[in-house]
């Protein structure tokens, strides 16, 4: 399989991940998805009354920079840790 097959199979695997994930671990995700995905973050940050927003743009920013292939390995990576730590 290429990277980026193994890529959507894990972000589709990603969607069965359990509620009980922690937010952290799916604001990483979420920003190695993007990073993968579109590439570094070309937008203002939101402001302080769109928390949620606001932490989706810094969990993006935090891995600004990153090339499409490490972002995708990196993600990969991170959904086979909490897929293994939810079989526990």
């Amino acid at each position: 399989m290429s990277l980026l097959e193994d890529f959507q199979e894990y972000a589709n695997k990603a969607k069965t991940l359990p509620p009980s994930t922690k937010d952290a671990d799916k604001l990483i995700l979420y920003g190695l998805y993007k990073q993968a995905m579109v590439g570094n973050i070309i937008t203002d940050r939101p402001g302080i009354l769109s928390p949620t927003d606001r932490a989706k743009w810094d969990a993006w920013k935090d891995v600004e920079g990153k090339t499409k292939e490490q972002a995708m390995t990196e993600y990969i990576a991170k959904v086979k840790e909490l897929l293994g730590q939810s079989a526990k």
